[in-house]
């Protein structure tokens, strides 16, 4: 066996606040070993609906690649979730989901994810969920920790589309707070913090989203990030949408706008594509999930 899976936790955490205790409360914990050549599922505990399926090695038993479901397919108001991983040293694990996350409408409760990375020494964490819709009206808050510890490194891509597109939906209402971390030996290499509003200025004005519905970012935290990595980014230009890289030390950023989260998608994986090699020394490896 390469997991172990232990009991379920409790449902519902005792002290929450009564108004709280409507909404779903899911906190899943998953730790990284290499054993050998391979890295693999040591342990694993979750309560609530957040789990992870059967770790996957298209790769070969180095890459460790792992499918994030929440089987309920979103976060409404009242909803906790919390995502722990803890990567041993020298593993390297690729986590994606198996589709759009979505932030449903509220009635005035907030709901939350918060994402907590701890990456040892000469770890690698790719960290490539599909994109979040946001439902006019939503309430949320995400928040995103990452540790880095020596060399390791972080591969990190996030999402945004602002109300349901396909149907002519647009974010007039509600509020997304957008909170990032990462550091490396306790030194930060990137704090961000945002709010989104529905119907806010912003959204419209050319120090915001210009009013394009959907935002991109990718992160690479790496020794590997360096001048040669940048221009060959900059040479990789989006067929749609505006995009815009920079390197800060240690730290590769690209961010993206544009109307829909097609051309966004397909820009990051060529910049994840010519990232790869350098820092994590293997070909770029697109996850079968996306295709189905």
């Amino acid at each position: 066996m390469n997991a172990v899976t232990e009991p379920f936790l409790p449902d519902v955490a005792p002290d929450l606040h009564p108004a709280a205790r409507a909404g779903w409360h899911a906190e899943l914990r998953l730790r990284f070993e290499r054993r050998g050549g391979r890295s693999v599922l040591a342990e694993r505990a979750h309560r609530g609906p957040l789990v992870v399926q059967k770790p996957l090695y298209p790769e070969g038993d180095a890459v460790c690649h792992v499918i994030l479901v929440h089987p309920p397919a979103g976060i409404a108001g009242g909803d906790r979730l919390a995502l722990s991983l803890d990567l041993g040293p020298h593993t390297h694990v690729l986590l994606t989901t198996p589709g759009a996350g979505k932030w449903y409408r509220s009635a005035g409760a907030q709901g939350s994810l918060t994402q907590q990375l701890r990456l040892a020494d000469g770890a690698v964490c790719e960290f490539l969920p599909q994109e979040s819709i946001v439902h006019d009206a939503a309430l949320g808050e995400l928040e995103t920790v990452v540790e880095l510890a020596g060399s390791a490194v972080f591969v990190g891509a996030e999402m945004i589309c602002l109300g349901r597109t396909g149907s002519g939906e647009r974010f007039t209402r509600g509020e997304l707070a957008l909170r990032t971390r990462i550091t490396r030996d306790g030194r930060p290499l990137w704090l961000e913090r945002g709010m989104l509003g529905g119907g806010s200025a912003l959204l419209a004005a050319a120090p915001g989203l210009q009013g394009q519905p959907v935002s991109a970012s990718l992160l690479v935290a790496a020794p590997g990030c360096d001048a040669a990595l940048l221009e060959a980014w900059r040479a990789i230009e989006p067929v749609a949408g505006c995009g815009a890289v920079t390197l800060l030390p240690g730290l590769l950023v690209a961010r993206w706008l544009g109307p829909a989260c097609e051309p966004g998608r397909a820009w990051l994986t060529q910049l994840w594509a010519a990232a790869r090699p350098a820092v994590a020394g293997r070909a770029m490896q697109r996850p079968r999930i996306w295709s189905t």
